[in-house]
């Protein structure tokens, strides 16, 4: 990206993001009136980086990523979301990185005014998006990014290994830690409505950075266990100092307005109301329907819709039977089920609850027998989301960026590893408990874990985590990528025969900054590449996969 700044132009906090870690700003002119850590107020500043960080996480995890971990998949413009059709285009850390000088902005504030939970806050935040830089692309700008303002030496900045990364995470979370253990009347200057996440809560907070702090010892199990397992075992065994998510109260979720679309959940059809828009292209993934039904699991009649219409096949019906009865069934006769069949190359669903849409398949509008095959329209005989993504907010519509089902399902993990004492099945069962109560339905658990949910081993974690992270898919990706669970299958569409594991760095950033070169070397291709020219694909392997041998 290039960036001409002259003239004395007045730069915001937005403008600032040139100045992060690429080239091409050629000419910087001092402004006395740029906004800066000497003249900004922190709360102002705190709403800015959590609602961009809450909104990515949704924008992936209830978007592409979804796709690819098969919660969701879209019957129209689906190819990034089904496909995994991605390329070097496609995804770009601009708006990260834009994120990130705000948050130091914030950091600096802190640290000259002695503001230990603003400071506290930025290192976690800091975390959080240097962590997802890390995790989707692999190396990155790091030591040296977000110092452009300094001079021309900073407009390259070099990618630090992506351990590197994960190390400076360890650190700024427990530094983090240390500065929110003080009791809550101790910090000034905190303005609880601007902290759209916690209220100001200075507790929650704690909790959240210890948390984040296990996830990304978890991240690196398979490739430096002994690590993982030091750090982990750090915080379970000193529950004072390392307190954590462990009731979905506690949950770090932020919330969507409502007002704007903007501020408004994505497939809402307040200020969408195309027939083709994004609530109606989305449909449930059967992957994810038909486990959810294996288990009786009432997490699905939360997050979809039954079908409109049920299928019913009238067997021994003359040729071109094909009508729907008065309690709302269509009945359809053998030789349309089998010319649907032969076209589209996937069975008739004849549930009749629920159905999910097949993975990336090549004919979606015209799946089950739909009589509208325009895409991205609703189809009677599959599944939509639940009616509450049609709304612009609600109790459920939030950005989840962490929650005590999570550390839960970690902690499970830990145990079978035997890096911690205790019950995994204790832990597990209580993932699944939290899960349910961030979802509203904590009555139903009971019944539920005693029946097809019961524990079985240490697969079943992974999969109810996978299933606990609706809505938050992208760190399901990050758990599969890891351990190979849940075992998914490609469909015909699908760009490549195998899931894919990294965003491609983009264009933007391989052509202006010329530290791009060395880091894609690094990257080591799998058979997956196809025809990707360089390193630089979505197949192939950064250091934290290296040497594991998973998921492939």
């Amino acid at each position: 990206m290039m960036y001409r700044i002259a003239n004395k132009v007045v730069m915001g906090m937005v403008g600032i993001c040139a100045l992060i870690s690429c080239h091409g700003l050629e000419e910087l002119n001092e402004n006395p009136n740029q906004i800066g850590s000497e003249n900004v107020d922190p709360n102002l500043l705190l709403p800015t980086v959590i609602n961009g960080v809450g909104k990515n996480v949704v924008n992936l995890g209830f978007g592409d990523m979804a796709g690819v971990m098969q919660h969701t998949q879209k019957d129209g413009w689906s190819s990034g979301h089904n496909a995994y059709d991605w390329s070097n285009d496609s995804h770009s850390w601009n708006g990260y990185y834009s994120l990130l000088t705000n948050n130091k902005t914030m950091i600096e504030k802190a640290e000259e005014e002695s503001l230990d939970f603003h400071h506290g806050v930025g290192l976690i935040m800091k975390s959080y998006l240097f962590g997802m830089i890390a995790d989707l692309w692999g190396d990155a700008p790091y030591t040296n990014a977000l110092r452009g303002d300094e001079g021309a030496e900073f407009f390259d900045a070099e990618f630090d290994a992506q351990q590197t990364i994960y190390q400076g995470i360890h650190s700024d979370l427990k530094k983090a830690n240390l500065l929110l253990s003080n009791s809550q009347d101790s910090y000034f200057s905190i303005q609880a409505d601007q902290d759209i996440l916690f209220g100001g809560d200075v507790a929650k907070w704690r909790k959240f950075a210890n948390s984040l702090l296990l996830r990304y010892y978890m991240r690196l199990s398979e490739k430096e266990p002994a690590v993982a397992r030091q750090g982990i075992e750090l915080i379970v065994s000193q529950p004072q100092t390392y307190p954590l998510i462990l009731q979905a109260a506690d949950d770090a979720n932020m919330p969507y307005i409502g007002n704007t679309t903007n501020d408004a959940w994505p497939t809402n059809t307040k200020f969408d109301a195309d027939p083709q828009g994004s609530y109606f292209r989305v449909k449930m993934a059967k992957t994810l329907v038909d486990l959810l039904q294996d288990l009786e699991d009432p997490r699905l009649g939360v997050w979809a819709n039954s079908i409109d219409v049920p299928l019913v096949l009238d067997e021994g019906a003359p040729d071109g039977t094909d009508y729907v009865d008065e309690e709302g069934k269509r009945h359809v006769s053998q030789d349309i089920v089998d010319a649907y069949e032969n076209t589209v190359g996937f069975p008739v669903d004849f549930d009749s609850l629920y159905v999910g849409l097949p993975t990336a398949l090549t004919f979606g509008a015209s799946y089950n027998l739909s009589e509208d095959v325009n895409q991205g329209t609703l189809n009677l005989h599959v599944s939509q989301l639940n009616d509450i993504y049609k709304e612009a907010s609600g109790p459920l519509l939030q950005s989840r960026l962490m929650s005590a089902s999570e550390v839960n399902f970690i902690l499970a993990e830990a145990v079978t590893k035997g890096w911690i004492s205790g019950s995994a099945e204790s832990y597990y069962n209580e993932g699944v408990k939290q899960s349910f109560a961030a979802w509203q339905i904590d009555g139903a658990y009971d019944d539920y874990i005693s029946g097809e949910a019961t524990y079985g081993g240490e697969d079943d974690i992974i999969i109810q985590k996978w299933i606990a992270s609706w809505s938050a898919a992208t760190e399901a990706w990050f758990d599969y990528r890891r351990t190979g669970l849940p075992e998914l299958t490609t469909g015909p569409a699908s760009k490549r025969a195998a899931l894919p594991l990294r965003f491609y760095y983009h264009i933007d950033e391989i052509d202006n900054n010329q530290n791009s070169a060395q880091a894609i070397d690094r990257l080591e291709p799998t058979e997956f590449k196809g025809d990707d020219a360089s390193n630089n694909s979505a197949w192939s392997k950064f250091w934290l996969l290296q040497g594991t041998g998973e998921p492939y």
